[in-house]
């Protein structure tokens, strides 16, 4: 079953966003995938700075265990696990050969920057083209820039 794709608050501008999604999407253990233009994005001659975050919930699988209370009255409790975590997120990045591998991971983010240099047609000068995506577990806040 395909995850389901949040794109409300993203203005579709990234192709290495773009292919991490695309990336997301095709893991089982992911079920849904949101992704945010994030405030940092800037525009200027010389460079483009985009900026998004990528926020991922994961499978859970339910389990069953047993044990007393007090030690003497039997009970049962179902407890339930996500699949994956984000480390786990992350190893399997890096051992796919078709996403660069992350620059930054902790528990809490994984972050990618991709640059490219593009040069229109018909232009001596081109531009650089910086990708900031950070990847999130939904239900977690990212941190906010402080002024």
């Amino acid at each position: 079953m395909p995850p389901d794709i949040d794109r409300e608050r993203w203005s579709g501008e990234g192709d290495f966003t773009q292919t991490l999604v695309d990336w997301l999407t095709q893991q089982s253990e992911v079920t849904l995938v949101r992704v945010e233009d994030s405030a940092s994005t800037r525009n200027d001659v010389e460079f483009n700075f985009i900026s998004n975050e990528v926020f991922v919930r994961f499978r859970t699988a339910d389990r069953v265990e047993r044990d007393r209370l007090w030690g003497i009255f039997p009970r049962t409790q179902t407890v339930t696990d996500k699949v994956m975590t984000l480390e786990q997120l992350a190893s399997a990045l890096v051992e796919d050969g078709d996403i660069e591998s992350p620059d930054y991971t902790d528990e809490g983010m994984i972050q990618f920057l991709h640059t490219e240099r593009i040069i229109p047609p018909y232009q001596t000068k081109g531009y650089k083209l910086v990708e900031l995506v950070r990847v999130y577990e939904v239900g977690t806040t990212p941190p906010t820039a402080s002024a």
